[in-house]
């Protein structure tokens, strides 16, 4: 009764706190399958484009004379928000970085004048693409806080952004990063392999441990809000076919994390939380293969990030999407040479 009582507490305060909404969910298969997806659920479109950044660019965290310096030591295939932001991605060793909404999120205070290095929010996906092979190099480096992961409103909005970053690499590893009370928390273990929005992703883990307590073939709960989404991908994902054929695999994939989408043209003023999925990514972290859709396109197609020039000094590409661009299959020839975006900073 105590832990009931606990769960309906936790739901009360995510049903009231919750903004927009993505899930993000990692499939492992036999013989080294890595598959993960994600959604993203925003009320507006948010003008994503596909991008293929070569190792060697040399970047800065966009924070002013503090920013933080670095040069990328692997190539990555992203896709970013308004050409401001990187959101979503996978390197080419393996590892993919997702950032999703947490309204809970409370940065470090930055100090313009101080002595610690910041980096925009808008890279902070970004730098962990350029700079680690596995999650365990990226949890070893990142947590000690060596800078100050520096936010701002969305351009245009009075929407403080507030993020939380998954990422998952070519093993199967999986870490959770969110900054709460100003300080960073890190959730760093294999089984982590579904994040949604709020409530902070300790409380996810125990409303996803009631709901396993309740068969999924006898009732799964069904709506739009992150803690339902969050406990049908965790279920769904331990329940489709466990194979190594790349097919089979990524098709299981895509039926999970359409499963957990929100059908498009719904939103709600009464319940911000509840906002359309505008498109899906699934990352073939085995084949370095990198598939997505949007929900304006009738197809899927893909980009094989092993068959780009990766070296340094080889040329950005960018897959423009606007204008309900359509794409189908294997889409690398599409890319066209195109000078990196710079991320918002402040």
């Amino acid at each position: 009764m105590k832990f009931f009582f606990s769960f309906v507490i936790a739901v009360f305060l995510f049903i009231q706190k919750e903004t927009q909404a993505c899930t993000r969910v990692v499939y492992k298969g036999p013989n080294g399958t890595i598959i993960t997806a994600r959604s993203m659920d925003w009320k507006d479109d948010i003008a994503a484009n596909l991008w293929v950044f070569p190792r060697g660019i040399a970047r800065n965290g966009e924070v002013g004379t503090l920013s933080l310096q670095w040069t990328s030591k692997y190539g990555s295939v992203v896709s970013s928000a308004w050409d401001i932001a990187t959101v979503d991605g996978l390197n080419e060793e393996g590892l993919v970085a997702n950032v999703l909404w947490l309204v809970e999120s409370s940065y470090p205070k930055f100090d313009p004048k101080g002595t610690k290095q910041g980096i925009t929010i808008s890279a902070w996906a970004q730098y962990v693409l350029d700079n680690f092979a596995t999650v365990a190099e990226a949890v070893t480096a990142l947590k000690d806080e060596p800078f100050v992961v520096v936010s701002d409103y969305i351009p245009g909005t009075q929407k403080f952004t507030t993020l939380h970053l998954s990422i998952s690499d070519a093993a199967g590893d999986n870490a959770i990063f969110e900054y709460i009370d100003g300080k960073l928390v890190i959730h760093h273990d294999p089984s982590y392999t579904v994040m949604t929005n709020s409530p902070i992703f300790e409380e996810q883990l125990a409303l996803n441990n009631y709901w396993k307590g309740i068969p999924g073939t006898v009732m799964l709960p069904g709506t739009n809000r992150a803690a339902d989404r969050f406990v049908r991908a965790s279920y769904y994902i331990g329940a489709i076919p466990q194979t190594d054929d790349t097919r089979t695999a990524v098709a299981s994939v895509f039926s999970v994390i359409r499963n957990c989408s929100v059908p498009f043209g719904i939103s709600s003023e009464a319940e911000p939380n509840i906002s359309s999925t505008r498109w899906r990514s699934v990352a073939d972290q085995k084949n370095k293969v990198y598939y997505f859709e949007t929900v304006l396109t009738p197809n899927t197609f893909w980009v094989d990030l092993t068959k780009f020039d990766l070296q340094n000094g080889a040329k950005t590409m960018r897959l423009d999407l606007k204008q309900y661009a359509t794409f189908n299959g294997l889409s690398n020839s599409n890319f066209k040479e195109a000078e990196p975006f710079k991320f918002l900073g402040i």
